[in-house]
This record gives structure tokens, sequence and C-alpha cells, in this order.
């Protein structure tokens, strides 16, 4: 009975990540094609085999395949730095999103653009090292004589409030043309993205994401409350620095990128809890349930509207009902994913 449970969890997982991979590879090869100029699959193909074709090469491999890069990078990113923290703490309002790790991001950024005339790879260097900070500050904080999750949540919040007390103060003292560009970059997009701008991202994805997935059934194991997972051989405080030092370092890198896209990284991980089912490991349909969320909303952005909207107003729109129905849900019945 137990084996055949543990066949079904399992084959329910694996058939949930292939359903998800599939529908993130179909929404990316749907934003190569469509647009002002619409391309046939078998020129977005012949352009990404390297072929020139006569106005799909600029449109489709300079302006279309980065921006399309970006959001399944950035939400791969986001997905598995939202679970990672949510299944650490087995909270799901845990997100760095809530926590204010991405506001530290948002902070320094702005700093950067008003005070020092930042643009470019300089306002990312400072996003990214924001995020570090950030986490840094709230991580020494919350560990009083060992760590509690509640604690850090708490304080997590109380920084973030703070730090947007910081955004609020540079925003009111910038020059117009400073506030605009503060602002774009704070809504997170992706009308910024470009084959110099997507590298880093990438390095940090190839390199970081397949470590956190080789520290995956730790982090189930952390699920369980941090006595039970050292029972069960987990060497808790190594595991769950390593984790928070891999999920800051992508969300810093994929916040660098793409400006703070809202409520990916919060809304990743229980979807993919709700698809794949209890007992699960959740890095892999996180980071593609936060791929899927940030293609969708970047071509509703695009073309389902009357205007044109960055991606991070679509996930905003849609992550705020999500956080009032998981406080409700949470109040109700408990923390875990």
């Amino acid at each position: 009975m137990i084996i055949a449970g543990r066949r079904r969890r399992q084959r329910r997982h694996a058939v949930a990540s292939v359903v998800l991979a599939v529908l993130v590879l179909g929404v990316f090869a749907v934003s190569l094609m469509i647009g002002n100029t619409f391309y046939t699959p078998g020129e977005v193909l012949r352009v990404i085999l390297g072929e020139q074709v006569p106005g799909a090469s600029f449109t489709v491999g300079e302006l279309r395949l980065p921006r399309s890069i970006s959001a399944v990078l950035a939400g791969v990113a986001f997905g598995m730095a939202g679970v990672t923290f949510q299944s650490m703490l087995r909270n799901p309002l845990a997100s760095p999103d809530i926590i204010g790790i991405t506001t530290g991001a948002s902070a320094a950024a702005v700093l950067g653009i008003v005070a020092f005339s930042m643009s470019g790879f300089g306002v990312s260097v400072f996003a990214l090292f924001g995020a570090l900070l950030t986490a840094l500050t709230i991580y020494l904080l919350s560990y009083k004589g060992g760590f509690a999750g509640v604690r850090l949540i708490l304080i997590g919040i109380g920084i973030a409030a703070m730090l947007q007390s910081v955004i609020s103060y540079q925003l009111s003292r910038a020059a117009d043309w400073d506030i605009q560009a503060a602002m774009q970059w704070l809504t997170g997009s992706l009308n910024s993205a470009s084959w110099d701008r997507l590298l880093p991202l990438l390095l940090i994805c190839v390199i970081v994401a397949p470590l956190m997935l080789t520290r995956q059934r730790n982090l189930s194991m952390l699920r369980l409350g941090d006595d039970s997972a050292a029972g069960l051989g987990v060497r808790v405080s190594t595991t769950r620095l390593l984790l928070i030092i891999g999920a800051v370092i992508l969300l810093g890198f994929a916040t660098a990128a793409t400006g703070p896209i809202a409520f990916v990284a919060f809304m990743a991980g229980p979807i993919a809890a709700r698809i794949t089912g209890p007992g699960a490991t959740l890095l892999v349909p996180s980071a593609l349930v936060g791929a899927l969320l940030v293609l969708v909303a970047d071509l509703i952005g695009q073309f389902a509207l009357d205007g044109r909207y960055p991606v991070g107003v679509i996930t905003g729109i849609l992550g705020a009902p999500y956080l009032i129905y998981l406080l409700i849900r949470t109040n109700r019945a408990g923390g875990s994913l």
C-alpha cells in the first residue's frame, strides 16, 4: 500500500512536470511567432538555427528571442527562489516578495538611479547587492539562539516596510527623468531585454539551478520541521544556509535583469504544490510554473489588452487576489504548502 501510494505520487509528479514543460515550450514558441508581424514556425526555427530570414532575423533574433528567454529564465529563478523560502519556513507567505528581499533589490536600484545617476548594468549590480545585503540582514536579525521561521517572516516584513519608505523618499527628491527611469524599473518589465542583459542571468541559472536541485531532497525534508529533518540525516543549518544563498543569488540576478516582477516568486510554489500533490519535490515544478506565469503575463500585457503593459503589472493583478486567498486559507488551515 505504501509503495503503491509512493509510485502514484511519483507518477503524478512526473506527469505534471512534463505537462508544465510542454506548456512552457508551447507558449515560448507562440511568443516568438506573434507580434506586429506574424512569422511561421518554420521561419522562427530557421532564425534559431542561424539562417538569415528577411525581417525575421532581426525581429525574432534580436527582439523576441532575448525577451522570451529572459521571461523563461526570470520565471525559473523567481519560482525556485520563492519555493525555497516557502518550503524552508513552511509557510506560503514566506516569499521573497513578502519578506523584503525583492524590496531590498528595488531600494538599491532606485538609490543607484536617483543618487548616482546610474543606468543599465550599474543599476543591475546595485540591485544584486541590495538583495544580498537585505537577505543577510534579515537572516542575522532572525537568528537568535536558533532559527525561527515566524521570526524571520516578521523581521522581513518590517524591513520591507522600512525599505519601501527609502524608495518613497528617493522618488520624492528625484528629478522627473530619474522618476521615470526608476518607475519603469520598479514595475518589472521585459521591454529592455537584450542579449547583453540576458547573459549574466543565463550563466547564473546554468550554474546555481543544478546545484539547488542537488539539495531538493533535503529541502523536502525541511518541510517536515528541523527536528524531523535532522533525525533523517539532514545537516539543517548547513543545508538552510546553502539554500538561502542559492535562492538569493537567483533572485538577485533575475531582479537585476528584469526588475521585481511582482508575485511570481510568491505564486509559483503554491500553484506547483496544488498541481503535483502532497509529498512532491517542488523545485522543478515551481521553476516551470514561474516560467509559464511570466511568459503568459507578458503575452497578455502586450497583446490581450487595449494598451501595452509591463509584465509586472499583469502579475501584480493576478497575484493580489491570490495573496488574499492564501491569507484566508493560511488563517484557517495552517501555513504549509
